[in-house]
């Protein structure tokens, strides 16, 4: 591991936060936290933190000695001035003489302290920084130094690696009792340069930002020296065949890995699923010890609220038995939430009851021969705990490289877990109605679709856009979210759609919703057009929902939660216009298929509505149609347009909000929902 530290880039961040009043030490405080946090072999997701012991002026323009250190849960990576609350450092200081302090006690005292009361919490690590007597502390779960004190002679191995220039700490839950543990450890070796926390990473110091953060690169480094010089042949097994593509596997995990919500007949608590693999993967899960490994727990306590503290082990899924790796994965699941909630009750007995249970659901999922699986209820949740399994991976193979991987008790783990202090890095709030579904929307690009994917997205839904313009998808999706999918798609080849499918449960772990939103019109008097152009119109306004719904159906079926059809059939299938029968008739037909659907598949928990739009301007209802439309009809275009019992008129956002009441309504399905203003002639008899 080498130094990212550069002189240029240290003082340009001085002199730029100069300029808004940020003295030079807060600044390479900053600097240095950024490099740190952007070096996931040391830090992932809100872990580690750093401090600066400072001088500031409070509100009634007294200078006080405070402590900077990162915000509870902030990314290191990311973060800014901002997330360095100041704390009075005396009292905290002070605190030293009690021998335990109540977390709630402490977090009050520490806010009670803060020089800006706005700010957020401090780290959860905030007195093992407030007692160090260091300007800069720095702290990390650096991977190569956990590979080593994750064993039963952790102290004698970090002995012999960083000869004696590190204190070590024996494991205490974080915290204050941490704290205190660690303060006294360094003052029976002041002369230390950092110490080691056992089972959860280390800490260096100095007198500057570079000096402290250099150590940490040193010593890191040492640890990855050591496991490369030392390194010994782990078992593999051999290499299982050839397994089942992951766009066929992660509905299955996926499915697996949910459970009926209970609050409501229907309802599911779904996961998101982020898909990982490499070579060093697939060799760690080809190991003969897997088993002891999938079991051997976290790599550091500040893991496991992200993970949970063992993962789900899977068989090698097989093209030729599909079926039985089905039941299978989900006799696993299902064993994996009875043992959690064993391991919930038993712990929470001993320590008094009071606790309320997560859900049981795992959060890493292994499957020899093909990779690992982050699960979340968001996709950014998955990505995290895909980030963390890893990291873990990554470690306990360094771990066993160079001797035996030993993690903190189960006790410890559920202590962790369940510390309302790590808890609340989580950042819990009231999640939206649609958290852990996938939707998939077709002719995304246009009105109605760019409008309803933003709805859902609001909603909680992760959203996948597709349309036949790729380029408008891709551009679409910059105002929705992160993690929003956009791909090209042609409804109206089978290959395409499978494709586009395929990827979707690839990237997300399955599908539960799909509006099928993509048509275009064709004009002309039915008895005068020309078959090929018939023929066009069927293929997209017909066979394209077809195609859809077929291949959303497969990937229900196999996830075996139900799921929800939405087609998007027009006023035309129910009040057909003059000079639109080339667009018409397969909307009509469109309708009947969507009934079809909802009676083929309603016993499986697949749902199939529609919503009768009518005049939106899009795409499709250009202003060119408007005009030929209102000419087929003989009014003006205004008058066209708001031609209804309300006489207003209808936008593609109108459209949107009556595609999520459908998907939010569980115990409807084959219904039609008119969203036309008021037209009792397309009303539903």
């Amino acid at each position: 591991m080498k130094s990212g530290w550069v002189d240029r880039d240290a003082e340009a961040i001085v002199a730029e936060s100069a300029r808004i009043g940020i003295e030079r030490d807060l600044a390479l405080r900053v600097y240095t936290t950024r490099l740190l946090g952007c070096d996931r072999r040391l830090v992932l997701h809100g872990g580690g933190n750093t401090s600066l012991k400072t001088a500031m002026r409070d509100h009634f323009g007294d200078e006080v000695a405070v402590l900077r250190v990162k915000a509870s849960g902030a990314d290191m990576a990311t973060i800014t001035a901002d997330e360095l609350p100041a704390v009075r450092l005396e009292p905290m200081r002070k605190l030293r003489r009690f021998d335990a302090i109540d977390d709630n006690e402490l977090v009050g005292i520490e806010r009670a302290n803060l020089i800006d009361p706005r700010a957020p919490n401090p780290s959860v690590e905030m007195m093992l920084h407030a007692f160090l007597p260091h300007k800069f502390v720095d702290h990390t779960h650096a991977t190569a130094v956990l590979s080593l004190i994750d064993q039963a002679h952790g102290k004698q191995i970090c002995t012999e690696v960083f000869d004696g220039r590190m204190g070590f700490v024996p494991y205490f839950m974080p915290g204050f009792g941490l704290a205190k543990k660690a303060i006294e450890v360094f003052e029976g070796a002041p002369d230390c340069d950092g110490l080691i926390l056992s089972k959860h990473g280390l800490v260096t110091f100095g007198d500057t930002a570079q000096q402290a953060y250099e150590r940490m690169i040193a010593f890191v480094s040492r640890a990855e020296d050591f496991i490369a010089r030392n390194r010994k042949s782990v078992a593999v097994a051999l290499s299982p065949a050839k397994t089942v593509p992951v766009a066929q596997v992660a509905p299955i995990v996926r499915g697996a890995c949910s459970e009926q919500d209970g609050t409501s007949e229907g309802e599911w608590r779904r996961l998101v699923l982020e898909f990982r693999t490499s070579e060093a993967a697939l060799d760690f899960l080809n190991s003969k010890d897997l088993r002891r490994l999938s079991e051997a727990g976290v790599i550091t306590p500040d893991h496991t609220i992200r993970t949970k503290n063992w993962p789900l082990l899977l068989r090698v899924p097989s093209r030729e038995a599909l079926s039985e790796f089905t039941q299978a994965t989900r006799c696993e699941a299902q064993a994996f939430t009875a043992r959690y909630r064993d391991y919930f009750m038993r712990h929470n007995k001993r320590v008094g009851g009071n606790k309320r249970p997560l859900d049981p659901l795992p959060r890493v999922v292994l499957v020899p021969g093909l990779g690992l699986f982050g699960l979340g209820r968001r996709k950014q949740d998955a990505v995290i705990a895909a980030d963390i399994a890893e990291a873990w991976l990554e470690c306990l193979r360094d771990a066993e490289a160079v001797g035996r991987f030993e993690s903190i008790s189960e006790a410890d783990m559920f202590d962790c877990e369940y510390w309302p202090l790590e808890q609340a890095k989580l950042n819990a709030r009231d999640e939206p109605p649609l958290t852990g579904q996938v939707v998939v929307i077709t002719g995304a690009a246009g009105a109605i679709g760019i409008a309803t994917a933003k709805t859902f997205a609001a909603a909680g839904a992760e959203v996948a856009l597709l349309d036949i313009d790729g380029a408008a998808a891709r551009q679409q999706v910059k105002g929705i979210d992160g993690h929003a999918l956009a791909l090209g798609c042609d409804v109206t080849d089978a290959g395409s759609v499978s494709a586009a499918f395929d990827k979707v449960a690839e990237y997300f772990g399955g599908v539960d919703i799909v509006v099928s939103n993509a048509g275009a019109a064709w004009q002309g008097r039915i008895g005068e057009v020309d078959e090929e152009t018939l023929q066009q119109s069927f293929e997209l306004n017909f066979y394209g929902h077809q195609r859809v719904a077929q291949a959303a159906v497969r990937i229900m079926r196999a996830q075996g939660t139900g799921g929800c059809l939405l087609f998007n059939i027009s006023k035309q299938a129910v009040n057909p216009g003059p000079n639109f029968g080339p667009y018409g008739i397969p909307k009509s037909a469109a309708l009947a298929l969507m009934r079809q659907y909802a009676l083929d598949y309603g016993a499986e928990g697949i749902r199939a509505n529609a919503v009768n739009a009518d005049r939106i301007r899009s795409g499709l209802l250009t202003p060119e149609m408007i005009a030929s439309r209102a000419k087929a009809r003989g009014v003006s275009e205004k008058d066209y347009m708001t031609g209804n019992l309300l006489g207003r008129e209808v936008a593609a956002e109108d459209v949107a909000q009556a595609f999520l009441h459908q998907a939010l309504e569980l115990k409807t399905t084959a219904d039609v929902t008119t969203v036309d203003g008021g037209n009792i002639a397309a009303a539903m008899r």
